[in-house]
């Protein structure tokens, strides 16, 4: 007997998107004059999607798809417990990166609709 094989391809599609959003948003944020200091950095509590960086600024970033729902989803996505996550994650990377230890640091989140950037909400949180 053969096993059926799970069909995960709305997974890899998804995952295909995001990495297409995270794509579209660093070229933005270069070309508005940031340096893009890493993408996809992993700690234990998370992910932070680009790390960014400008004169004495460093930014993280999070980089969200919206759906037809707009930016009414993008609220519930980036909620509480995202933020926590972002926020654990970012202190982890500024402790391998001591050469940022007198930075100014903020937390942005930037939509993408329709293969272009359709918000970028600077400062969206806070620690």
């Amino acid at each position: 007997m053969s096993q059926a094989i799970p069909d995960n391809s709305a997974a890899k599609s998804s995952v295909v998107k995001g990495k297409a959003a995270e794509s579209i948003a660093a070229a933005y944020v270069q070309a508005a004059g940031w340096t893009l200091l890493e993408r996809n950095f992993r700690g234990r509590r998370g992910e932070i999607d680009l790390i960014i960086g400008k004169t004495d600024l460093i930014a993280f970033v999070e980089v969200k798809q919206v759906d037809a729902f707009g930016n009414e989803s993008l609220y519930n996505s980036v909620n509480s417990a995202k933020q926590h996550r972002i926020i654990e994650t970012s202190k982890l990377y500024l402790s391998r990166h001591r050469e940022y230890t007198y930075s100014r640091i903020r937390y942005d989140v930037i939509t993408i609709k329709a293969l272009s950037v359709e918000l970028w909400l600077e400062a969206a949180f806070a620690e």
